[in-house]
């Protein structure tokens, strides 16, 4: 399913850090927006960063997880915290919770494109692997809320979000399976997981809600 072998390493390395990045930032606004000290800033980006990624590998059976293959991540991280602190506190920035959802939008759909990825390159059914994807994906933004003692946004704002990484999965699974293009179907989940997201947020689109 990969297509050239260093060239699909390559794009999947570029993907997840600009995935990680994003992420990232959505946790860096969150801790900002619950003032935090340094070292909660640092846990709850560290976990918007790598817990959908971690989490996907140890249901996987992969090892070593992203972030102990390149540790220098985790420097990089911990920089970011720093610097950010610094830098937001002498220019009193406001983060508002909008401003946490666009990162967190692009975020989704490149994690959501490499967890199908690494699932199916593991063999696994198309389903799982669609489901690979949004663990990747969502399972980050959860844990950064439940730390800051929110219900995650994904649950609550009844808004579009891990549909939108089903939707992008399916459209990796059957460009790959009709294409044959693995860069093409990575790009394609991409677009679909973050525009929808986009969407949703632009147009205010509302799934079903439960109603007593």
């Amino acid at each position: 399913m990969q297509i050239s072998f260093s060239w699909a390493d390559t794009l999947l390395l570029l993907i997840e850090v600009a995935a990680t990045l994003a992420f990232a930032l959505s946790g860096l606004i969150a801790s900002a927006r619950k003032q935090l000290d340094v070292v909660g800033v640092f846990m709850v980006t560290f976990l918007a960063a790598f817990g959908g990624g971690t989490l996907r590998d140890l249901l996987l059976d992969r090892r070593p997880f992203f972030w102990v293959e390149h540790v220098n991540w985790l420097w990089a991280l911990m920089a970011l915290c720093i610097g950010a602190m610094l830098f937001m506190r002498h220019r009193h920035f406001q983060f508002t919770t909008r401003a946490m959802q666009w990162p967190d939008a692009l975020g989704l759909g490149l994690f959501a494109a490499v967890g199908v990825d690494k699932a199916l390159a593991a063999g696994w059914p198309a389903l799982v692997a669609v489901l690979m994807g949004i663990v990747t994906g969502a399972f980050g933004g959860v844990l950064r809320d439940v730390v800051c003692n929110d219900i995650p946004n994904a649950f609550v704002d009844h808004q579009p979000y891990a549909v939108c990484a089903f939707a992008g999965g399916w459209v990796y699974v059957g460009w790959w399976q009709f294409t044959g293009s693995g860069t093409q179907a990575l790009v394609a989940c991409v677009v679909v997981t973050a525009g929808l997201r986009g969407l949703a947020l632009w147009r205010n689109w509302q799934l079903p809600v439960w109603r007593l």
